[in-house]
């Protein structure tokens, strides 16, 4: 078992002054939402919409649920970079960011998170429906408060309870389209619950000795590869099983059935190959494979769940 860096963290640079033109000072706020991540939460709103229309859904709500659930992401993922702007400081991957380079001050990034917060709370409200106002402000707090300042620095299990703010996008696309929930969002809920542990593991092991650096135990850290591989499979098995149920329960025909099988078979291969080399002890070599893998398969599944309506 690997021990926990307990050095002290550095101090963040996102209070040093420098000029910036304003085209820099916009794309830094840009990359306090995080855009890449929030297409891949909107990617899991909108096939969600279309399977709880049965159809196609009304475009504008679409359209109000997608740019509300932007906002909301990305106040959640600012006020996280606000947060975590120490650690951010010392670590490889994340030393860039518009918080500690300075492109945006951390009095900016606080005000512009909490910004969006409150306007995407509104938009969900008073343009879709209030349930998916308080989906939307639940998983930002969850996100903010639960994971970010609570679990992420106490825990190894920090991505798999923390993960439950990315899973909420599900019951938001569900609710925004009918005002209420049902099994066949909490099936998918489920789905994206027991994929992010093996999607975000293979990232943290390659970048495990930054989070040591920083004191973060993340579970490479304090596991080893063997184990955090281990626990890969176990998810992968139980998330592709949980994504099947859809079938048997009647909310979902032959094609979802069968593309969601063959992405969950060759997921399961990845996991397999992965924690073969992490027993071979040259997982580090290859991990990144299931990473990328895990963005594939999880678009392929939805966006079955957004066409089958149209086939089955």
């Amino acid at each position: 078992m690997t021990a926990v860096d307990s050095r002290p963290v550095a101090e963040p640079l996102g209070s040093a002054s420098g000029r910036w033109t304003p085209g820099a000072r916009i794309r830094g706020f840009v990359a306090l939402t995080k855009p890449r991540i929030i297409e891949l939460l909107l990617m899991t709103t909108v096939p969600v919409m279309f399977l709880a229309e049965g159809g196609v859904p009304d475009p504008w709500l679409v359209l109000s649920t997608c740019f509300a659930g932007y906002l909301s992401a990305g106040g959640a993922n600012a006020l996280n970079m606000y947060i975590d702007r120490d650690i951010d400081a010392v670590m490889q991957r994340t030393k860039n960011r518009p918080l500690v380079t300075g492109v945006v001050r951390p009095t900016e990034g606080l005000v512009f998170g909490i910004t969006l917060a409150v306007v995407s709370t509104l938009w969900f409200g008073l343009l879709v429906n209030w349930m998916s106002a308080a989906l939307s402000l639940g998983a930002l707090l969850f996100y903010v408060v639960v994971y970010t300042m609570w679990l992420k620095r106490r825990t190894s299990q920090n991505i798999v309870w923390g993960g439950i703010a990315g899973c909420l996008p599900v019951l938001i696309g569900w609710s925004s389209v009918t005002g209420t929930l049902s099994w066949a969002a909490v099936i998918l809920f489920l789905v994206i619950f027991f994929w992010t542990p093996p999607h975000y593991w293979p990232l943290s092991m390659r970048v495990q000795d930054d989070y040591a650096k920083v004191g973060v135990p993340m579970l490479p850290v304090v596991a080893g590869n063997l184990a955090v591989a281990r626990q890969i499979v176990v998810y992968s098995w139980v998330m592709v099983g949980v994504s099947l149920l859809l079938w048997p329960l009647g909310y979902a025909g032959w094609f979802y059935t069968t593309v969601a099988a063959a992405a969950g078979i060759w997921w399961l291969w990845e996991a397999h190959a992965l924690q073969a080399r992490a027993r071979a002890g040259a997982a580090k070599l290859k991990e990144m494979r299931l990473f990328h893998w895990s963005i594939t398969y999880v678009s392929l599944v939805f966006l079955a769940v957004a066409i089958d309506p149209f086939l089955s």
